[in-house]
């Protein structure tokens, strides 16, 4: 949301409502969205694997759909997103608790909701656990958190005067795209992990461009699983594919098509020792074409001496010219 232009402490509401958006979910005000995972918990009550093995889009799909079922005369919705990415639908006094992100335990404790919403959720979680097993999938729980209420964000086209695109395999990104009206390319090849399509990701920003779109945001998600899988050299590998596969075809198609300039960054740092996300500061690289720059190390101990930008200032020093 930062990185789109949007200030956080304005706009956003939790996850899960902006996931839901990329589902064609319109939620009403008496509905919550709670982001739900297909994890994977040891009977000693660890958190093996908050992605529950990965399982693909289409092995997860009857699991959802069992869970929807199960609990649909309560009011209660499930539906399904991408691997182990999930959404349900509750009533909106399901809000009033406190969840704790599944990717923040990994190989901890499991830390159940607490807050007058609590029993509620536990008893949908607990309840998974039997229905999960009846499917061929790695995970045996669902793990719910990251409400929220859906957001009211202006268009991107009303905030910056340019008419945007996007690529991603990620309901939460793609979800701020449909919140904003920026275009979102389907992209069937983009899978969220380590084998996404990069040269696809890099012709779906080529050929918006050509059509006419003044800005495209191509966003990647294997650095991020590599970073909670704890693999240095899935990370080293698909950060080596941003230069070979997308980057070394992308500016020759942008010099060619006259002046231009690129922002790029993570949206936040997964550092491999921890895991999982922390609240750092990440590098960025702002490039020109027509004018020569200051130089520097993008690395973050390159930066560690800089003064921090504000996240949603960047998109209006990218678009200022």
């Amino acid at each position: 949301m930062s990185i789109f232009g949007y200030d956080p402490a304005k706009y956003h509401t939790g996850r899960a409502p902006i996931e839901a958006a990329a589902l064609g979910l319109k939620l009403r005000p008496d509905q919550v969205a709670y982001r739900c995972n297909l994890s994977t918990i040891g009977d000693d009550g660890t958190m093996i694997d908050f992605a529950g093995g990965h399982p693909s889009t289409e092995r997860a799909a009857g699991a959802i759909e069992a869970m929807h079922v199960a609990f649909a005369d309560e009011g209660i919705e499930f539906h399904r997103g991408v691997q182990y990415r999930h959404i349900m639908v509750a009533p909106a006094d399901w809000a009033e608790a406190e969840c704790a992100p599944p990717h923040d335990l990994t190989g901890k404790p499991a830390v159940w909701p607490t807050g007058p919403a609590a029993p509620k959720l536990q008893r949908v979680m607990d309840a998974s656990r039997e229905i999960l097993a009846d499917f061929d999938i790695d995970a045996n729980t669902v793990w719910l958190w990251g409400q929220g209420f859906q957001p009211q964000m202006p268009s991107f086209e009303s905030q910056y005067g340019l008419k945007a695109g996007l690529v991603t395999a990620v309901d939460l990104v793609r979800g701020l795209g449909v919140l904003t009206d920026i275009e979102v390319v389907e992209l069937e090849s983009a899978t969220g992990w380590y084998d996404t399509d990069y040269e696809g990701k890099r012709d779906c920003a080529i050929d918006g461009l050509d059509d006419g779109l003044d800005l495209f945001i191509v966003h990647v998600e294997a650095t991020d699983e590599a970073g909670h899988a704890g693999n240095v050299e899935e990370k080293v590998r698909a950060l080596e594919n941003w230069d070979s596969r997308i980057l070394a075809g992308l500016v020759e198609s942008l010099d060619a098509s006259g002046p231009w300039r690129m922002l790029l960054l993570p949206d936040h740092a997964t550092p491999l020792a921890l895991r999982t996300h922390t609240p750092d500061a990440v590098p960025y690289l702002l490039f020109d074409s027509t004018a020569d720059g200051p130089g520097g190390e993008y690395t973050e101990a390159g930066v560690a001496d800089l003064p921090i930008v504000p996240g949603h200032e960047l998109m209006g020093r990218l678009v200022a010219g």
